[in-house]
C-alpha cells in the first residue's frame, strides 16, 4: 500500500516545484496555505537561492518547519534591487500581517504642526496626512495632545493666529486671544505684514533649533522698549522670552548635538515585546510612543526591531538619523533602502557611548516601564476574565468578548455598536459600527435595531472566518427581550459555542442596581463592590460611549452631506476646497457671496448657487 506524503513532505515538494525555474534576481516571495491565506512574506537578494533553502529542513527552526509544512503555493514579485525588495516586503507585511511574520499592531498616523502659508497671513494649526498644503510642517508628534499643547505654547511665544480664514476675513475688532497676549491680531491690522512675517520666521528658526538667536533678539528688543519707556511692549516681550525659556527647559536634551533623530529601544518579557520610539527634532524631544508588535518567541530582539523599523517607515516620516538599542541584522541594507526612498542619506547607529548612548538608555528605561505596565494590565485582565467565568458560571474563560448597544435620536440616524474586549483589554481596532439600514424600523424600536445588528454580525460569516473572529461571550445592553433576540439569532445561524448574557438596570434605571440575565442560569445580582461587577459596568459603558459617538458622527455627516452635496456642481474636490477655506459647514452657511467666490475652483454661478441654497434653507 502506497504511503501518503506528510504535510512537511508536501510543503517541501511544493516549494521545490516553484524553485526549479525561479530567477536569481532580487524580489519578494509569499508562502500561501491551502486556502490561499498568506503564511509568510520574505525578501531575497537571490530568489532562487532563498526559496531553494527552504527545501532543506536541517537549516531551519521549528517555526519555519511548521510554516513549510503548511505551504501549498507561492507567489513572487521581482524587483530591481534588494533595497527595493526590502521596502516592498515591509509594505506587504504591514498590509497583510501574515502569521509567521513580525507585524506592527498599531499604525496610527502622527499629528504634525503646520504653518499654513496659503494665506497672506500664515495660520498655525494641527495637521494630519500628506504634506499637500503650502507651508512649513513640524513633526511628528507622539500624540494629538502633544500637538495641541505645543500649539498653545507657541501661541504665547510667537503670537501667530490660529483662526480659520473665514473668521480672519470677517473680524472687525481683535478677539479675546489678542487681549490675553496670545495672538498679534493681524486680522484687524494690529500688526503690520512685515512684522508678522518676522514672527513667522522666528517660529521657523525656533522649531529648527535656533532658539538662542531668537532669545537674544527678543531680549534686545525688550531692552530697547524699556529704554524708550514703552513698558507695556517690554512686558509682552518679557512674557514671550519666559515662555521660550520654559519650552527649552522642558523639551531640550542637555547639551544636545543630536539634531533630528528617531530613537528606538526594545524590551521583552516572556512573549510580550515593547518597542519604544522617541522623536527628537532640532534637539528637542517631541514626545514618545510605545508599540507592542506581534512576534514569535523564537524571534530575537534584533530581528524584531529590524522588521519593525522597516514597516514603521513605510508610512511615517524618516529623519536623517535612526538610533537603535540593538545591532540590526539588515542595518546596511535598511539604511540604503531608506536613503533611496527619501533621496537623502539616512544613518542608522547603535551608540556605545556619549550623548546618543544616554538617549538610548532613556528610551530603554521607558520601554521597560511600559512593558511592565502592559504585563501587569494583562495579568489583571486575565484575573477579571477568570473571575467573570466563575461568577457567571460560563463554560470557559472568555478570550474575546463582544458587547452590543444601540443609539438614536427619536428614531433618527440609528446606529448599532460593537466593542471588543480581550486579554489585552479593549481592542479598539476591532470595534465596529452598524448604520441601521431597514426603513421598516419604527422610532425607538430597540428590539428591531438589535436584531438587525446581530443578524448582520453573524449571518454571513463562513465557518473559517467565524473561527478566526468569533467571540466566546456576547454581552447585550438590555433585558430579557434583547437577550432572547440574541439567542434567536444564534439559533438561526446554528451557532452553539457562544454564550450570551445581557445587562439591565432596575425599574428606576438606577446606576449600580444592574442585573445580569442568562438564558440557562437565570438572573445574577452581583455585589456593588465586586470587581467583576465593575468590569461588566465598564465594558457596558464603553459600548454605550462608542454607540453614542458613532450616532453623533453619522448624524453630523448626514447633516453636512445634505447641505453641500445636494448642490449641483459640488463634488468631493470642491467640497474639500470649501471646507479648507471656511473650516466648517456653519461658516459656509454664514458666508457672503463675495467670500464664497474667493474659494479656488468656485465659479461665479456656483458661488451664487451655494449662497442662495444656504440662505433658502
Amino acid at each position: 500500500m502506497k504511503r501518503e506524503p506528510t504535510n512537511t513532505e508536501t510543503g517541501i515538494s511544493t516549494i521545490r516545484s516553484y524553485s526549479k525555474d525561479l530567477t536569481k534576481k532580487p524580489g519578494v516571495y509569499k508562502m500561501l496555505d491551502a486556502s490561499k491565506e498568506i503564511l509568510y512574506i520574505g525578501k531575497a537578494k537571490n530568489l532562487f537561492n532563498r526559496v531553494k533553502s527552504y527545501t532543506n529542513l536541517n537549516n531551519h527552526t521549528y517555526r519555519i518547519k511548521k510554516m513549510i509544512s503548511e505551504t501549498r503555493s507561492m507567489e513572487f514579485t521581482i524587483t530591481s534591487t534588494e533595497a527595493e525588495a526590502l521596502l516592498l516586503e515591509a509594505n506587504l507585511i504591514k498590509k497583510n500581517k501574515p502569521k509567521y511574520n513580525i507585524a506592527m499592531r498599531d499604525d496610527k498616523s502622527f499629528a504634525k504642526i503646520l504653518v499654513n502659508k496659503e494665506h497672506d497671513y500664515p495660520r498655525l494649526m494641527k495637521y494630519r496626512g500628506d504634506n499637500k498644503l503650502n507651508g512649513d510642517y513640524y513633526g511628528p508628534f507622539a500624540s494629538a495632545g502633544a500637538v495641541n499643547k505645543t500649539i498653545d505654547t507657541l501661541q504665547k511665544a510667537f503670537l501667530i493666529r490660529t483662526c480659520s480664514n473665514h473668521v480672519f476675513e470677517n473680524r472687525s475688532r481683535p478677539c479675546l486671544l489678542y487681549q490675553i497676549n496670545r495672538c498679534s491680531a493681524p486680522c484687524t491690522g494690529e500688526i503690520s505684514k512685515q512684522n508678522y512675517d518676522h514672527l513667522i520666521n522666528d517660529l521657523h528658526d525656533f522649531m529648527n533649533g535656533r532658539a538662542s538667536n531668537i532669545k537674544d533678539k527678543i531680549y534686545t528688543d525688550m531692552q530697547n522698549e524699556s529704554a524708550n519707556f514703552n513698558y507695556e511692549n517690554a512686558a509682552k516681550l518679557r512674557d514671550r522670552l519666559e515662555t521660550i525659556n520654559k519650552i527649552i527647559s522642558q523639551q531640550s536634551i542637555n547639551n544636545s548635538n543630536i539634531g533630528d533623530a528617531d530613537a528606538f529601544g526594545i524590551s521583552r518579557l516572556n512573549n510580550v515585546v515593547c518597542i519604544q520610539v522617541f522623536f527628537i527634532r532640532a534637539g528637542q524631544n517631541w514626545g514618545n510612543r510605545e508599540y507592542y508588535p506581534i512576534a514569535n518567541k523564537l524571534d530575537t530582539n534584533p530581528e524584531i526591531l529590524d522588521s519593525f523599523i522597516a514597516q514603521f517607515y513605510t508610512s511615517h516620516p524618516c529623519p536623517n538619523n535612526i538610533i537603535v538599542s540593538e545591532k540590526l541584522p539588515s542595518e546596511k541594507l535598511l539604511s540604503s533602502a531608506l536613503s533611496e526612498k527619501n533621496k537623502r542619506k539616512i544613518k542608522i547607529t547603535q551608540p556605545k557611548q556619549g550623548e546618543k548612548y544616554k538617549l538610548v538608555k532613556k528610551v530603554l528605561m521607558n520601554a521597560e516601564q511600559a512593558l511592565n505596565r502592559k504585563v501587569n494590565q494583562m495579568q489583571d485582565q486575565k484575573s477579571l476574565l477568570e473571575g467573570l467565568a466563575t461568577k457567571l458560571q460560563l463554560n470557559k474563560v472568555p478570550r474575546r468578548i463582544e458587547v452590543y448597544d444601540n443609539s438614536h435620536t427619536q428614531g433618527s440616524f440609528p446606529v448599532g455598536a460593537m466593542i471588543v474586549v480581550g486579554q489585552n483589554g479593549f481592542d479598539n481596532k476591532n470595534y465596529r459600527k452598524f448604520n441601521i439600514k431597514s426603513r421598516d424600523i419604527s422610532t425607538s424600536d430597540d428590539y428591531a435595531m438589535m436584531r438587525e445588528v446581530l443578524t448582520r454580525r453573524f449571518a454571513k460569516l463562513s465557518e473559517k472566518n467565524f473561527q478566526d473572529s468569533s467571540p466566546d461571550l456576547v454581552v447585550i445592553d438590555g433585558g430579557k427581550g434583547q437577550l432572547n433576540i440574541a439567542i434567536d439569532i444564534m439559533k438561526e445561524n446554528k451557532i452553539k459555542d457562544i454564550e450570551v448574557i445581557s445587562i439591565s438596570k432596575d425599574k428606576n434605571r438606577k446606576y449600580g442596581n444592574e442585573k445580569i440575565h442568562s438564558k440557562e442560569k437565570g438572573v445574577f445580582i452581583l455585589d456593588k463592590n465586586d470587581p467583576i461587577f465593575f468590569f461588566l459596568q465598564r465594558i457596558r459603558d464603553e459600548a454605550h460611549r462608542f454607540a453614542i459617538g458613532s450616532h453623533r458622527t453619522r448624524r453630523g455627516k448626514q447633516i453636512n452631506y445634505s447641505r453641500l452635496d445636494d448642490i449641483e456642481g459640488i463634488g468631493l474636490r470642491r467640497k474639500q476646497h470649501l471646507m479648507r477655506y471656511f473650516g466648517s459647514i456653519k461658516s459656509i452657511s454664514e458666508a457672503s457671496f463675495d467670500d464664497i467666490i474667493k474659494v479656488p475652483g468656485i465659479s461665479e454661478k456656483l458661488a451664487k448657487d451655494i449662497h442662495s441654497s444656504f440662505k433658502n434653507r
